[in-house]
């Protein structure tokens, strides 16, 4: 990923419509820091505390295995509107 994409995905919502790719109102977001999703935002409205401090593996087709791989990201410990990047799992 160049420069370019980076500066394209900041910003947007992960799974989001690409017409509308921004936050919304009344929602919940969560910032995916590093790895491949780095810089999209994660809409956690509605989750339970459990779900959250779980973390998640996202389907990516930019991480290091491709189309159908995931990204791990957990909750940054005492910043939950922060989460990092732990890895990526086939």
């Amino acid at each position: 990923m160049d420069r370019d994409d980076e500066q394209f995905l900041r910003g947007r919502i992960y799974g989001a419509d690409h017409e509308r790719p921004g936050p919304k109102p009344g929602r919940r977001y969560a910032e995916l820091v590093g790895g491949p999703l780095d810089g999209l935002l994660l809409d956690i409205t509605g989750w339970r505390p459990e779900e959250i401090d779980d973390g998640v593996a996202l389907l990516t087709e930019l991480g290091q295995f491709g189309p159908g791989g995931r990204a791990l990201y957990d909750p940054r410990s005492g910043d939950p509107a922060h989460w990092d990047w732990s890895g990526d799992s086939p």
